[in-house]
């Protein structure tokens, strides 16, 4: 962003913070395109005055080409600090482990043998030697350990966290699988063949138990799995998402031939009436609601499990600030939407329960790359992500770098 439109937007925030409710205004021109059911209208605007103080100090002048910008690279928030986690190609520092390259996709997970401890899972988008690292956090934020939980899989790409503890490593190829791995690395990943093998992109549990999941394809389907026995995914049910005879729901019909050879239709192809999602992305949950995001058309999709009822709550692209729509993250305290950008400006964008949308980080100079795996530690103190071909070492190579970023997270988010 250049430093004139920096200014211009934190002091739109500003004016906007002032208002009694931002259900009538939004940071974003495009807000009014799209929502066409009610949403939850955002109560958070004394916790935006909180930091809009802190947005005016932005809007003075500077002398440096990106007002905001840290020495790891990072454009935040006035309040916000950022620090570098690991380098592609280099040593993970408080561990012995190299870190691979093109990190991905990402979740955090609690670390029940030190209390107040946590892990960090991030998938790595490589032909034949993508797999996932683990690194281990003290309480105190620092790093202590770090360990590969999958090797040797192909195009790990995003994926998501399980309820019970586990992380879900997606494939995106045409005959990718789920992986279920073990954050501590105490137990094996398993291969999870009964989810079927598509251009996997990433899977949420949702609350009736079943794991919902995107393909990322321009003719991408959208599925879900119900496993036979609860918390178990070595079998179960593959179904495919198809346009009901009720406009604007879906039905779910089971799909043939989850697992089909070269020679059979793939799943997308097996049932007459499957719905086309132009490049899924990413997928997010909460009670009976399921968001994810298709990059081809800039969308957030949402899904209401009940009622099967479909309809695409946010339109990025345009004048919006948020375009190159992919991973995402649910914060549960505010319900909050954090979705990272492939392409773009290279942002992580929040988007409110009201749709207004803001931008919560940005990484100028990247544009060859794309921003992955936003996440936030379990006590939502500290938010995660990757560059996945950010530069590194002394020639500059785009290999990947994860970044760590602290500050005031209740008060901008608005978390209850």
């Amino acid at each position: 962003m250049e430093r004139v439109e920096w200014c211009e937007w934190c002091c739109t925030v500003n004016k906007m913070a002032g208002k009694q409710n931002f259900g009538g205004g939004s940071t974003d021109k495009a807000q009014a395109q799209v929502p066409r059911r009610a949403v939850l209208k955002w109560s958070g605007s004394a916790g935006m005055l909180a930091v809009a103080a802190a947005f005016t100090q932005a809007c003075a002048p500077s002398t440096g080409p990106e007002p905001g910008v840290d020495s790891n690279g990072v454009l935040l928030l006035p309040g916000f600090s950022s620090r570098v986690i690991a380098r592609a190609g280099e040593i993970v520092p408080g561990s012995s482990l190299e870190y691979r390259v093109f990190p991905d996709g990402a979740a955090t997970f609690v670390d029940t043998a030190i209390a107040g401890g946590w892990y960090l899972a991030v998938n790595h988008e490589v032909p034949a030697t993508g797999g996932v690292t683990s690194i281990r956090f003290a309480p105190d934020g620092s790093v202590v350990g770090a360990e590969s939980i999958l090797a040797n899989t192909a195009l790990n790409c995003a994926g998501g966290a399980t309820p019970w503890g586990t992380w879900l490593s997606c494939e995106e190829w045409e005959g990718g699988s789920v992986w279920e791995c073990d954050p501590t690395g105490a137990n094996r990943a398993s291969r999870r063949w009964a989810m079927g093998a598509f251009k996997h992109e990433a899977a949420a549990v949702a609350a009736d138990g079943r794991v919902y999941m995107t393909e990322d394809r321009p003719d991408g389907a959208f599925y879900r799995f119900t496993p036979k026995a609860e918390g178990d995914l070595s079998a179960g049910l593959l179904e495919v998402a198809i346009a009901s005879t009720t406009a604007g729901l879906i039905e779910w019909v089971r799909v043939p031939i989850p697992r089909p050879d070269v020679l059979q239709s793939p799943c997308r192809s097996q049932v007459s009436g499957t719905l086309k999602f132009n490049g899924g992305e990413g997928i997010a949950t909460d009670g009976g609601t399921v968001w994810f995001t298709t990059k081809g058309d800039n969308r957030v999709w949402e899904f209401d499990i009940a009622s099967l009822a479909i309809d695409v709550r946010y339109q990025g692209g345009g004048s919006s600030v948020l375009s190159g729509v992919d991973n995402l993250w649910l914060d549960q305290g505010s319900g909050a939407l954090l979705i990272a950008e492939d392409g773009g400006n290279m942002e992580v964008v929040m988007l409110r329960p009201d749709n207004s949308a803001l931008p919560v980080i940005r990484l100028p100079g990247q544009n060859g790359s794309e921003v992955t795996g936003p996440c936030f530690s379990p006590d939502g103190t500290r938010l995660y992500f990757s560059s996945q071909r950010a530069t590194v070492g002394k020639l500059g190579l785009p290999l990947g770098i994860t970044y760590e970023v602290t500050g005031p997270f209740d008060e901008l988010l608005a978390r209850g």
